[in-house]
């Protein structure tokens, strides 16, 4: 009996396991959001806040943006080094985006992240989910 009792019990702390697991990983995910956009000297700063919460530290990353006009085509394609992103960290990032107009851009997407280090292959990419705090649409 005690035997069979210990087995049950091994199976469901393994279930749990199993369980929880699957939990983390639904839950990692790497936020940026976009936080603001301001006229600058040079064009436009961009103002973005990231968190990390994937299953590693990222040691470099970076993101392909691309950037709409106001007539809804794309204006521009660029790379930002967003650095480091500890695990379950936040961080500002600052963008002074030359010759870009704030009020011109009507929407941002990311389009890939090219430097990743750190994560899985592809988890950067995966658990990516974006959100602005602003009118302008952020999309990934």
């Amino acid at each position: 009996m005690t035997v069979r009792f210990a087995a049950v019990a091994a199976g469901m702390v393994m279930a749990v396991s199993g369980v929880c697991q699957a939990q983390d990983a639904a839950t990692a995910k790497l936020d940026v959001e976009l936080n603001a956009l301001a006229p600058s000297q040079k064009g436009c700063m961009m103002t973005f806040v990231a968190e990390n919460n994937l299953q590693a530290p990222i040691n470099k990353i970076s993101f392909e943006l691309a950037f709409f006009n106001d007539k809804n085509a794309v204006d521009r394609i660029t790379v930002l080094d967003f650095r480091d992103l500890p695990q379950g960290k936040k961080r500002v990032r600052q963008f002074d985006m030359p010759n870009v107009k704030c009020e011109t851009v009507t929407r941002i997407i990311i389009n890939d992240t090219p430097v990743c280090d750190g994560p899985a292959a592809g988890e950067c990419m995966k658990g990516l989910v974006t959100r602005s705090q602003i009118s302008v649409p952020f999309e990934g």
